[in-house]
């Protein structure tokens, strides 16, 4: 087959927005996490793939348009891992959240009230999360099936821990309270389900690079900056959701309507879930920038050392990928 250059000054790889300011980074997240790329079929992601490479090689078919190029690249970044460019699972991926989110968030919300309902929902959503976080993890750093059996036992064990014991605590406490206690156990499930299934990074660090992409060394304190800011933005997509949504679902069963129709109590969170998550998907992935800086003076002694040896004091800053 024929293959044409590609046009002049066009880098694929290039971010369409500023990556440096929070609008910038939500557009690149309104589009890499779109629900709808989950129900493309995967003889056009790997096409996607293959063009994505094509382009980076400097050739692509001929006739093809610069909105066919950022629409593959749409599909690749949405479908493959950034660091080995390996296909990810498709509910791992971040355009999964949003439908995989809000049925289980509405699930949580829904049946808060039974201890088996709790226990159940919990362990259901403390299992999804840790796929989405091997998924998403810096793929740089491998982690062994004991790593990630352990890592899911915990979160899970802390998960449930936490909703049982506030569960029983909030009985005799007013209703709102009882409905807010998904939200802390998730959140309380995602401060050691995140650190333990990217544990690897803890221990060996991530690799850290100059502007130029250049790798200078291992960082163990780069990935615990990395892993703070995921837990940080999983805790804020929750939030909303799982804060407003049992407000809104306390005053709306007070009218006589919602009570004659309480079998479509269920159904109606899930869709509101959904609405919140839309949006704070995201919204909590654009909190921090994606290629995650840290400054050479906050590195371990002897990597900030090693680099001055060999840089001096050109490299002020040191960058990696903190996962999602």
């Amino acid at each position: 087959a024929k293959m044409a250059t590609i046009p002049l000054g066009f880098n694929i790889d290039a971010p369409r927005w500023d990556q440096s300011t929070f609008m910038g980074r939500l557009k690149h997240f309104l589009n890499i996490t779109d629900p709808r790329t989950v129900l493309v079929p995967e003889e056009e992601l790997d096409r996607a793939k293959a063009l994505v490479e094509g382009c980076r090689a400097g050739l692509v078919p001929p006739g093809s348009s610069q909105e066919q190029l950022l629409y593959a690249k749409k599909l690749y970044d949405s479908a493959f891992h950034p660091d080995s460019g390996e296909k990810m699972n498709l509910i791992g991926r971040m355009s999964f959240q949003v439908p995989g989110g809000m049925a289980l968030t509405g699930c949580m919300l829904q049946f808060y009230r039974t201890v088996p309902a709790v226990v159940f929902w919990q362990w259901v959503n403390q299992s999804f999360n840790a796929i989405v976080n091997y998924t998403n993890r810096n793929a740089a750093s491998p982690i062994s099936l004991k790593q990630i059996g352990v890592a899911y036992i915990t979160a899970t064990s802390t998960a449930l821990a936490t909703a049982v014991g506030l569960n029983l605590y909030t009985k005799r406490a007013p209703p709102l309270l009882a409905r807010w206690v998904p939200f802390a156990a998730v959140a309380a499930a995602n401060c050691v389900n995140i650190p333990m299934m990217r544990q690897q990074e803890i221990i060996n660090g991530v690799t850290v690079t100059d502007g130029d992409n250049n790798e200078l060394g291992c960082s163990r304190r780069a990935a615990a900056k990395g892993i703070a800011q995921v837990v940080v933005s999983r805790i804020t997509m929750a939030a909303p959701g799982m804060i407003i949504l049992p407000i809104i679902m306390e005053r709306l069963e007070k009218f006589p309507f919602m009570q004659r129709i309480r079998v479509l109590h269920g159904p109606l969170q899930v869709l509101l879930c959904g609405g919140f998550l839309l949006f704070m998907v995201p919204a909590a992935c654009a909190l921090f920038p994606q290629r995650c800086s840290l400054a050479l003076s906050d590195l371990e002694p002897e990597l900030r050392d090693s680099i001055m040896a060999k840089h001096g004091d050109k490299v002020p800053y040191v960058y990696f990928n903190k996962g999602l």
